[in-house]
C-alpha cells in the first residue's frame, strides 16, 4: 500500500508470470532494460542460476541513480557487485513465504555502494510486509535456516498439534483453526512482550498441571534438539548452495 500499482513495472519472459502483476494494476513488459529505463528501485527476483545472465543484460543500463535489490538465494553481494558497474547501490534481501499475507520475516544486507538512505528506503517499503531487519550478510543463510525454511517446521508442528486433537475426538477443521490461532497468539506474545520464550513457557506451567506433563513428553522426544538440528542443516545447505 505504500506505492501505487501504476508506479510498478514488472518484467518476465512469459505472460504467465506477469498475469498476477496485471491483475494488481501494475504495468508489465518482456524487456528487462525497459524496467531499468523507467525505474529507480529495481528488484531482481530470479532463480539463482538465471541471475548472472540477467545482470549481464542490464549492466549497460545501470546508473548511479539506481538501487538494485537481489532476492536470489545464495548469490552474494560480492558476486552482484562484480557483475554490475563499480559503485552500484546493491542490497541483498531474503524474504519468507508469509510476506504474501503481510506477516513475513525479512533480512537484508547492503553492499559497499549502498548507504543509510538506501537501507532506510528498503526497510520502510518492506515494513508493510512484516518484520524487516538489516543484518550482516553472514546472517542471511542463517535466516534461511531459521525463517525461510522455518515456516515449514511450524506447519509440521501445527499439523501434529491438530492431529493430536483429532485423535482425542475433535473435528479436523476446528482443530486446525485452533492450532493456527494458538501459534499466532504465542508468536504475538513473544513480539509484543519482548519476553524470552522460556519465560512465557514457564508462565503457562502450573505445578502438576497438564502443560508440564505434556512438555515432559516433548522433551522425551528431543523436540528442542531436533529443531535446533533442523536449523543447522538448513543453514549449512544454504551455505553449500551459495558455493555451487
Amino acid at each position: 500500500g505504500k506505492v501505487p500499482a501504476s508506479s510498478i513495472l514488472a518484467s518476465a519472459p512469459s505472460d504467465k508470470n506477469l498475469d498476477a502483476w496485471r491483475e494488481s494494476g501494475c504495468r508489465t513488459t518482456h524487456c528487462n532494460l525497459e524496467v531499468l529505463q523507467e525505474s529507480t528501485l529495481v528488484f531482481l527476483a530470479t532463480k539463482p542460476h538465471i541471475l548472472p545472465g540477467v545482470l549481464q543484460e542490464i549492466r549497460p543500463a545501470v546508473g548511479p541513480h539506481h538501487i538494485v535489490v537481489s532476492l536470489a538465494a545464495g548469490v552474494t553481494l560480492q558476486t552482484l557487485q562484480r557483475f554490475l558497474p563499480a559503485g552500484t547501490k546493491v542490497l541483498r534481501l531474503m524474504p519468507n513465504l508469509p510476506c504474501v499475507v503481510q506477516a513475513g520475516a525479512m533480512v537484508f544486507a547492503r553492499g559497499s555502494g549502498a548507504g543509510d538512505g538506501e537501507a532506510a528506503l528498503l526497510k520502510n517499503l518492506l515494513s508493510s510486509c512484516g518484520l524487516c531487519e538489516e543484518v550482516p550478510e553472514s546472517y542471511i543463510n542463517i535466516h534461511t535456516g531459521l525463517s525461510g525454511s522455518g515456516v515449514a517446521y511450524v506447519y509440521l508442528f501445527a499439523e501434529a498439534l491438530a492431529e493430536g486433537a483429532v485423535k482425542m475426538g475433535m473435528p479436523s477443521g476446528l482443530a486446525s483453526r485452533i492450532a493456527a490461532q494458538t501459534l499466532l497468539g504465542a508468536a504475538k506474545m513473544m513480539l509484543e512482550t519482548g519476553e524470552h520464550p522460556a519465560k512465557l513457557r514457564g508462565d503457562v506451567c502450573t505445578p502438576g498441571g497438564t502443560t508440564i506433563h505434556a512438555l515432559h513428553q516433548l522433551e522425551k522426544g528431543a523436540l528442542r534438539a531436533t529443531v535446533m538440528n533442523a536449523v543447522e542443516v538448513a543453514t549449512n545447505r544454504a551455505c553449500s548452495v551459495a558455493k555451487d
